[in-house]
């Protein structure tokens, strides 16, 4: 075995000092070792945020300006900045409590304003792309977007717009290129977006690295702030940064506590790192009592998995996907229903005619390899593995879509295939399920 000093070719050391180096060394590589192998999530935090917990300012300041808004709006004389506020907050309240009714409303408001001033206000629709993003109606995102742009917007509100929808459509080269007109050094948006699209490359260093820069430009703007620290933390949980991510939840956490994806991120890392599925159970159910928002059942469906509870896990899941398949929730949750389906639920029939459906709606490498796992958990294997050669291979994936076509390729006997995408969702293990990580590394194992 060589030195490990052999990496460090232009020192030159004396024994005593090899020895203290070597000494050193080894304490740093134990203490890593420790670090990795600590727990992160710590129960007097969380009971501390659970005990002290008020609500938010930001939330508080929401239902104000809601109510301000809604009290201006004469409906004898309807008018476009009442309404328009009035929807914006709607819509603000649906990303901070979760409840799709606010969200719906939102548009019923701006479509509202948009037949009063018989369509000719570009604000309305450049509102709805987002919202509809917001939905994963992005073929109608595309639509408003177009209607927007026929009516004159700025060419910076321009080029983002077009970048987010043609991203989520999976025109990932003219999403570069809008990407490339608004360049910048000093803006949030950019760097927000640079992010995204680093990502989305493979480019975890960069694209951590770029949502860092987001925050720094985010200003005193708590909202944004957050939505930065968040969604680095994410990133580093996607990357295996355990430590990292926590922290920068917690940072996010206490600059308010209405962020409760973050207040989710420490349960998950709860749940898939410490192993504590009771501290997780308690972070999920108490997000859960904050939120209208379904996705705390599916973290609580997790737990349950974790805790080898098959039929409160079950419970879990149908009740998600009963909430889900609403209809005022359209696409939002097809990839986490598709799981369901093809796991626990065991009704993989219905999950290939939803993922037939979510390509129909924006055919990228990510819901075509949703489509191939649906046909091949059909026992479709031959049309799986043709679609899977035209559509999806060699295309960048997540973790979920890598080991789903691990197993596709262990179902065909193509062994070293599956031992390649099973290697390569290993990085991003973090992203799976309990149940998930164990089988992917009994399979790394063999």
């Amino acid at each position: 075995m060589p030195s490990l000093l052999a990496s460090f070719p232009y020192i030159s050391l004396n024994n005593q000092m090899k020895q203290i180096f070597a000494l050193t060394l080894f304490i740093y590589l134990f203490s890593s070792c420790n670090r990795r192998d600590k727990v992160i999530v710590q129960n007097s935090f969380i009971d501390s945020l659970i005990a002290n917990y008020s609500k938010p300012a930001a939330i508080a300041l929401n239902e104000a300006d809601i109510l301000f808004w809604k009290k201006r709006i004469d409906p004898e004389k309807p008018g476009m900045v009442s309404e328009s506020k009035y929807a914006g907050q709607l819509a603000n309240r649906f990303r901070l409590l979760g409840d799709i009714h606010d969200l719906k409303s939102s548009d019923s408001v701006l479509l509202k304003v948009d037949s009063v001033y018989n369509h000719k206000e570009a604000s309305v629709y450049a509102a709805m792309v987002g919202h509809c993003i917001s939905q994963h109606r992005f073929k109608d995102a595309a639509d408003y977007l177009q209607k927007a742009e026929a009516l004159g917007i700025k060419p910076y509100d321009s080029y983002t717009a077009n970048f987010d929808v043609d991203f989520e459509l999976g025109y990932y080269p003219t999403a570069e290129n809008y990407l490339k007109r608004f360049r910048s050094n000093n803006d949030y948006g950019y760097f927000f977006r640079k992010s995204k699209w680093e990502h989305y490359k493979g480019n975890l260093d960069s694209a951590i690295s770029a949502m860092q820069k987001a925050f720094v430009w985010a200003g005193f703007d708590a909202g944004l702030q957050q939505a930065a620290l968040s969604n680095t933390a994410d990133l580093y949980l996607h990357a295996g940064e355990l430590q990292q991510a926590s922290d920068l939840y917690t940072q996010s956490i206490r600059l308010s506590a209405a962020d409760l994806h973050s207040i989710m991120g420490l349960g998950w890392i709860a749940l898939v790192h410490d192993k504590n599925d009771s501290l997780a159970e308690k972070i999920f159910r108490f997000v859960q009592s904050k939120t209208k928002s379904p996705e705390p059942l599916l973290k609580l469906e997790q737990t349950a998995e974790e805790k080898n509870d098959s039929i409160l896990q079950k419970k879990y899941a149908e009740k998600f996907a009963s909430i889900v398949s609403d209809s005022l929730y359209g696409n939002m949750y097809n990839k986490y229903t598709i799981d369901l389906y093809t796991g626990i639920l065991n009704n993989a029939s219905k999950a290939e005619v939803i993922a037939k459906k979510e390509i129909e709606g924006r055919p990228t490498p990510q819901t075509y390899a949703w489509y191939v796992w649906c046909l091949f958990c059909n026992n479709k294997k031959d049309e799986a593995y043709s679609m899977y050669e035209k559509f999806v291979s060699g295309k960048p994936l997540e973790g979920l879509e890598l080991y789903w076509m691990g197993k596709i390729m262990q179902g065909l006997n193509k062994g070293y295939n599956a031992n390649e995408f099973f290697k390569a969702a290993e990085k991003n293990k973090y992203d799976l399920s309990p149940a998930k990580i164990k089988d992917l590394e009994k399979n790394l194992e063999e």
